[in-house]
């Protein structure tokens, strides 16, 4: 029994310092992201005041609408180049977080796997169809998380190709805009 609870505690162990690493990366993509959107912020902070005061020196209309123009470019290349950083941003994330996550999993499931085998070997005799019923709730229990992972991925994969193609029609919307302006 004791080996029991020992390889428990172990697998627990293993589970939690699992859940520490995906913690840790999760922070620091948040971390990351809050950096871009503070730096985004300062500079059109920034850039408002100064185009605003440019608003100010304008002659004429025509002056006016100019550098309206001048500043309508510029900041579509800035969101267009802020919304690819951010993407790279959480695609980094969860690529790292999924490899992370497939890592531990295996090794939580290794320790899982080997604490129910000493289990039941060192099970009473008369519960073998009790233990068999566990075993065969466990082994639905992982096909259904591996479903789960595989349609998550998958998901994944989707948005982020979606993001990817939006992103890519922004950059070139800009770029016809910036040449027909």
């Amino acid at each position: 029994m004791n080996n029991t609870a020992e390889k428990l505690v172990a697998t627990s162990k293993v589970a939690l310092q699992a859940a520490q690493v995906l913690a840790t990366k999760a922070q620091a993509s948040a971390e990351k992201l809050v950096e871009l959107n503070m730096t985004a912020s300062k500079a059109a902070l920034s850039e408002s005041f100064e185009y605003a005061q440019s608003a100010l020196t304008a002659k004429d209309p025509q002056a006016f609408a100019a550098m309206t123009t001048d500043m309508v470019k510029p900041l579509a290349e800035k969101s267009a180049a802020y919304a690819q950083e951010f993407q790279k941003i959480v695609s980094g994330a969860g690529e790292e977080f999924t490899k992370a996550a497939q890592a531990n999993l295996a090794d939580v499931q290794k320790g899982f796997t080997t604490l129910m085998e000493s289990a039941t070997k060192n099970a009473p005799a008369g519960s073998e169809s009790a233990v068999a019923f566990f075993n065969q709730a466990m082994a639905a229990g992982q096909n259904a998380f591996k479903t789960a992972q595989t349609t998550a991925q998958q998901a994944v994969d989707a948005a982020q190709a979606s993001f990817t193609a939006a992103s890519k029609q922004a950059s070139d919307a800009v770029k016809k805009a910036t040449k027909t302006a």
